[in-house]
């Protein structure tokens, strides 16, 4: 810094020293400003770190998905068809039953006193109709024709009385008076006659055909009045209509068992019913006995089952088709009611060109494409055709050739040229840095 001059007059005898110019001090200042401002060179972007597979040729299985709640594949609640109080219980709730196995039973005193008391009438019913068909239609019948045996049999002699009293008077050995007499009772022969045979054939054509059903009818009501009572007697006892295991039973002995109320009830867990509601077109190709696979939260393992109905009909209300799996559950591990995860097969497809379904982006556009990486270590962005899917690989059908390697983690958001470096799942690599929009540093 230059110091302005004072004010004060220096001695003449002291002699003035001229300053050097400052012009060299200057020059030098601006040349290490510029060198200071000089801005150094950029060093080269570090590849992206991505994970990489290559595309394959491999058999390809199509699979829709869908949830559902586990059901058994057969449940019967046992409803009381009377009102009475419980008598006794034969099982609790967890035991396993056979079918017809006695399970309840409700008070049925009054109910035995009637089957009782109906089984007397039908026996005597049944006497009856047995003393009818075998003993007094017979007999009446017999009777009957023993009626015109003897009737024709007295015509006959009535008829030869008249002729040969008939021959007599022409001859007039007898009075007419006498054949008059012969001729009246001849007539009431043939009346008689006539009055056995139309009571035979009444009998044989009417009375005997009437006289059965008449006592058909009295044992025919009954039987019924007798199994009536047999069936109220029998609703006092509940059996299981099907193998299973008793799931719930809300009373106790002694409690009033209410006509319509179910007393017991019991499923058959050995095979659960996985039913999903899937759309027609993931439909289509589906058909009974297609392999599906079974997810529960809480099992790693996944279950292996096969499709048993595939409903002929939309439900009007979500219009979609309600799909049966059945899952095998011989050892009772899996429970009715259980929420579960259900992928079925639709289509197999074999030797098709395939990549992770991870690897598969969308372009601005909003088309398929993947990341293809070249032998230079650049992915390029290449558009593609999808087929099918099963989850985890999809189908190419063109666009990439098998051997392509294509980037399957960190091609998202990734632009097309940027350099790579594929590493192993999970390895560190310091050097290597995820590529951002520009495909480098800033």
């Amino acid at each position: 810094m230059i110091t302005p001059p004072s004010t004060t007059t220096a001695p003449r005898s002291r002699p003035h020293v001229a300053l050097r110019p400052a012009l060299p001090f200057a020059a030098l200042g601006l040349i290490f400003l510029a060198a200071g401002c000089k801005k150094p060179a950029e060093p080269e972007s570090a590849p992206a770190a991505v994970q990489a597979e290559k595309a394959t040729r491999q058999d390809l299985t199509a699979t829709v998905e869908g949830d559902a709640i586990l059901s058994p594949q057969a449940q019967s609640a046992l409803v009381s068809k009377i009102s009475a109080p419980v008598q006794k219980f034969l099982v609790q709730r967890g035991a396993r039953v056979k079918q017809g196995q006695l399970l309840a039973v409700l008070e049925n005193k009054d109910l035995t006193a009637a089957v009782t008391d109906s089984q007397g009438s039908f026996t005597q019913a049944k006497a009856a109709y047995e003393t009818s068909i075998k003993a007094s239609i017979p007999e009446d019948q017999q009777k009957a024709q023993l009626d015109v045996a003897q009737a024709k049999a007295n015509l006959d002699v009535a008829k030869a009385v008249v002729d040969a009293r008939k021959t007599l008077l022409d001859q007039g050995a007898i009075p007419r008076r006498d054949y008059d007499t012969a001729s009246a009772t001849y007539v009431q022969a043939r009346a008689t006659y006539d009055i056995a045979e139309h009571h035979l054939k009444s009998l044989q054509a009417v009375s005997q055909k009437a006289s059965i059903e008449s006592a058909q009818g009295a044992l025919t009501s009954a039987r019924g009045k007798f199994q009536g009572a047999q069936a109220d007697l029998g609703y006092s006892e509940l059996r299981s209509p099907i193998d299973g295991v008793v799931t719930d039973r809300p009373l106790f002995p002694g409690e009033m068992a209410q006509a319509g109320q179910p007393v017991i009830t019991v499923m058959d867990t050995s095979v659960l019913i996985a039913k999903v509601h899937l759309s027609q077109a993931q439909t289509q190709t589906l058909k009974v006995g297609a392999p599906a696979i079974v997810s529960i939260a809480g099992q790693d393992d996944p279950i292996q089952a096969t499709v048993s109905l595939v409903s002929p009909a939309l439900d009007p209300g979500s219009t979609t088709l309600e799909v049966w799996v059945k899952i095998p559950n011989k050892q009772g591990a899996l429970k009715a009611g259980t929420p579960a995860h259900v992928r079925i097969a639709v289509q197999t497809l074999h030797d098709v060109v395939c990549v992770p379904d991870e690897s598969i982006v969308e372009t601005k556009s909003g088309d398929p494409a993947v990341m293809v990486i070249g032998a230079d270590g650049v992915a390029h962005s290449k558009p593609v055709q999808l087929g099918i899917t099963d989850g985890k690989d999809t189908q190419i059908l063109s666009g990439l050739n098998a051997g392509d390697q294509v980037v399957t983690k960190g091609a998202f958001g990734m632009d097309d040229g940027t350099k790579v470096k594929v590493v192993a799942p999970g390895a560190e690599d310091d050097d290597a840095k995820p590529a951002d929009s520009k495909g480098g540093d800033k």
